[in-house]
């Protein structure tokens, strides 16, 4: 994702370091502060649909949102692009039939779920959410929608903390962040 230098900036300043958090050790990456300023969250919106907007060569039918910070981003891109969003949540939070997925996390394992109607064969998808670590989820995302014969385009976080390796485990996607740590 191409994002010039002053944009990285300006996004960086709205994201704060949180020390210890959720255990000790860890370097929480805390976004709510870029959420709280309508113009560094709508910058970071214009930034994520940017590559996938007319005549970008990667244009998308759909944008799919991991829960939940996924949602937050995904939804206003999907407008900003003129396509519908598509919810990939946590087991048993979808009202109607699903397909899931069991994946690995640092301290165990997890399972997300998408409707089994929310993407047609052959559509072309953009995967979101706010940060890329293990790369797990985004994994497990990315092959529901393909389980369900869809084309995922791309996977676009907010943030990517690279020490993490995330983008290792999704080798041969296209895979963007807008701030890499």
């Amino acid at each position: 994702m191409s994002t010039d230098g002053a944009l990285v900036k300006r996004l960086e300043a709205g994201v704060r370091d949180i020390p210890d958090y959720p255990s000790p050790g860890i370097q929480f990456k805390d976004i709510t502060p870029l959420l709280a300023d309508p113009v560094l969250f709508g910058a970071a919106v214009e930034a994520l649909a940017a590559a996938h907007g007319p005549g970008s060569g990667a244009e998308v039918d759909v944008v799919a949102g991991i829960e939940a910070r996924g949602f937050i981003f995904g939804a206003p891109v999907a407008l900003a692009l003129g396509v519908g969003f598509v919810p990939i949540r946590k087991k048993g939070k979808l009202p109607h039939t699903t397909v899931s997925a069991e994946y690995t996390l640092e301290y165990g394992t997890a399972v997300i779920e998408v409707h089994e109607d929310a993407v047609r064969p052959g559509q072309r998808v953009l995967l979101l959410d706010d940060v890329l670590a293990t790369g797990g989820t985004a994994e497990a995302a990315a092959g529901l929608l393909e389980g369900l014969g869809a084309e995922v385009v791309a996977l676009s976080f907010l943030a990517e903390l690279g020490v993490l390796n995330g983008r290792e485990r999704l080798a041969g996607r296209v895979v963007k962040s807008l701030l890499n740590y």
